[in-house]
């Protein structure tokens, strides 16, 4: 657990399980209002300066769950993902004719999704659970032109060029990054600093 004191905020980082970081934020300005929200692959939750510890300690989780809940009723389901698969390429790609076998949910950092030809098992990027529905498919769609086309050669980038949106989406996805970057960077500057002072 990390302490930081800045303009009159206090962070507490704890480790999430599975769904990054938790950001508490005890703020001197923060009267009565508690809230929470997503920001990039963190949970920030931000309650008064003179919450005690125990009342932190029970609202914190509650908060979370709350966040947690309204993303995963938003969040197609991984057989969702399968359907929406089979549109994409029976729509854009017919002359494919592997689909696949399942499509996963993974919390990956690196990339947006990937996929194995051999067992045709397709993994998303749980960064995209909450993207435009453009974003999601574009990457769907990139994935499963692997199940034939193996690397980024003419033949996959020909396919993929049927994306209409194709520009849009990475475009997205390419700001996604970038403000995850510029996100991250305070944030390990401050523990950089913290070690070294």
């Amino acid at each position: 657990m990390a302490f930081d004191d800045i303009g009159g905020e206090e962070e507490l980082t704890l480790p999430g399980i599975s769904e990054g970081e938790i950001l508490v934020i005890r703020s001197a300005r923060r009267k009565r209002n508690i809230s929470a929200y997503r920001q990039g692959g963190r949970i920030i939750v931000s309650i008064p300066a003179r919450m005690s510890k125990a009342d932190e300690h029970a609202i914190v989780p509650e908060m979370i769950a709350k966040i947690r809940s309204q993303e995963s009723e938003r969040t197609p389901s991984e057989e969702r993902l399968i359907e929406r698969t089979h549109e994409l390429m029976a729509s854009l790609a017919p002359e494919i004719t592997a689909r696949p076998a399942s499509i996963n949910w993974r919390p990956m950092r690196e990339r947006w999704g990937s996929c194995t030809s051999v067992d045709r098992t397709i993994r998303i990027s749980d960064r995209l659970k909450l993207a435009p529905d453009y974003a999601l498919d574009y990457v769907l769609f990139h994935e499963a032109i692997h199940l034939e086309h193996f690397d980024h050669g003419p033949a996959f980038t020909e396919v993929l060029a049927r994306f209409e949106d194709s520009e849009l989406a990475s475009a997205y996805l390419d700001g996604y990054e970038a403000a995850e970057r510029a996100l991250a960077e305070p944030v390990e500057l401050k523990k950089l600093r913290t070690t070294r002072g």
